[in-house]
């Protein structure tokens, strides 16, 4: 499955309020919750699995780039959820630098494929400055749409 197939309006947040990582952590959640792809219930359990992840190493990557992510038996397939933060959220990341695009990714614990496979995606997407930077640029959900379909 292609990160392409897993971006959609509902899935996207520009413009994030949160200041620290598990505030970011909870409104990607949140719009996960609001998309319907995450069920309210299971909203302590899977935080508290990103929280864990997070805890083992940052995923704060390079560039501005965060990709949390975290295994859960309460998703039946591979979720995404895409935030900007233009201003930059420190997100321990590997360059010590602010991370202003994040790819939040919640997999079902036995279906490793697609998860690494999306993994590998945004790694090879991340090479890319100019279209990880008109991500971050970007002032819509619209922008954000178009630029994937580019």
């Amino acid at each position: 499955m292609a990160i392409i197939d897993l971006v959609k309006p509902d899935v996207i947040k520009v413009g994030l309020t949160s200041k620290d990582k598990p505030s970011v952590l909870r409104e990607l959640l949140q719009v996960l919750i609001d998309a319907g792809k995450v069920a309210i219930a299971d909203r302590d359990s899977i935080l508290d699995n990103l929280l864990k992840r997070e805890m083992l190493q940052s995923t704060g990557l390079e560039a501005g780039i965060a990709v949390p992510h975290a295994k859960s038996a309460r998703i039946a397939k591979l979720t995404l959820a895409i935030g900007t933060a233009p201003d930059g959220i420190d997100f321990d990341a590997i360059d010590r630098q602010p991370s202003r695009l994040f790819f939040m990714m919640l997999a079902p614990p036995d279906q490793s494929g697609p998860h690494i496979e999306a993994l590998a995606e945004i790694a090879r997407m991340s090479r890319s400055r100019a279209f990880i930077g008109a991500l971050i640029a970007a002032k819509s959900v619209k922008d954000i749409i178009e630029l994937f379909g580019e």
